[in-house]
């Protein structure tokens, strides 16, 4: 057997299916793709995913990329060491809280994180240079968004990003008081895709929230995340981001 991870550094997508394969003690070819120097829209690395998007995780050969997708993959394919339930309705909380995640809060932080550090990595760049990165891009929306970057994100967009963020600590806030764990008595995929993409880092992004007061079950959550020995793993991999433009992965 032979598992390849191509991924940059250890935080939102790249984070949510490297902890997966850290948790389950599989031996993987870990393979750096530096976002900085762009080699994700590079000639070799599209040959992989055309999409030009990491992660990506190739298992003998088939390739299998978005992380929701490849997460499912890896509880198919690798169940000895579980990361959703094994009964039907078990996992449909799973799934639900994946959705919640991917669909009502991935985006929302996302557009801080580009606003605030691929923002300005793309107005470094000279304009020609730029344009001609900007080409090789291969997904539209990508395009668009790497071009909405370098301009900026409007004060409005920003606005509502974050009323998004804070209806969702709220929301997962509630559900703690129900649950030990995000989706039920089991810490699952859900946990991590939101600790990956939310849950890590939000006070750093966000101080003005008041996470430690106003959200106590989310921080005891999130330093019980912290202390199983495959995140810290997973947390201590490469991180390449210069230290000034650390506002998601913090300065190590």
């Amino acid at each position: 057997m032979t598992l390849k991870y191509y991924h940059a550094e250890p935080l939102a997508n790249s984070l949510k299916s490297m902890i997966p394969l850290k948790e389950k003690g599989l031996a993987y070819e870990s393979i750096y793709v530096d976002l900085h120097k762009f080699e994700q829209h590079s000639d070799w690395f599209v040959a992989i995913n055309p999409e030009g998007q990491v992660p990506v995780l190739d298992h003998n050969g088939t390739i299998i990329t978005h992380t929701t997708v490849i997460n499912e993959y890896l509880e198919d394919v690798f169940p000895e060491i579980p990361l959703m339930p094994r009964d039907p309705v078990g996992k449909a909380r799973v799934r639900y809280w994946n959705k919640f995640v991917d669909e009502h809060v991935m985006n929302h932080v996302s557009m801080h994180g580009w606003h605030r550090l691929v923002g300005v990595i793309a107005r470094n760049i000279e304009s020609g240079e730029f344009e001609t990165l900007l080409a090789h891009i291969p997904l539209p929306d990508q395009r668009k968004k790497w071009a909405q970057a370098r301009s900026g994100f409007s004060e409005a967009d920003l606005a509502n990003a974050t009323d998004k963020i804070v209806y969702a600590l709220r929301k997962i806030e509630a559900q703690l008081g129900e649950t030990v764990w995000l989706a039920g008595d089991s810490y699952s995929t859900a946990d991590i895709n939101f600790f990956s993409h939310c849950g890590m880092m939000v006070e750093r992004m966000f101080p003005e929230m008041g996470v430690a007061q106003n959200y106590p079950r989310l921080v005891d959550w999130r330093e019980r995340v912290k202390a199983r020995p495959a995140v810290q793993e997973a947390l201590a991999s490469e991180d390449r981001t210069a230290p000034g433009l650390r506002t998601w992965s913090g300065d190590r």
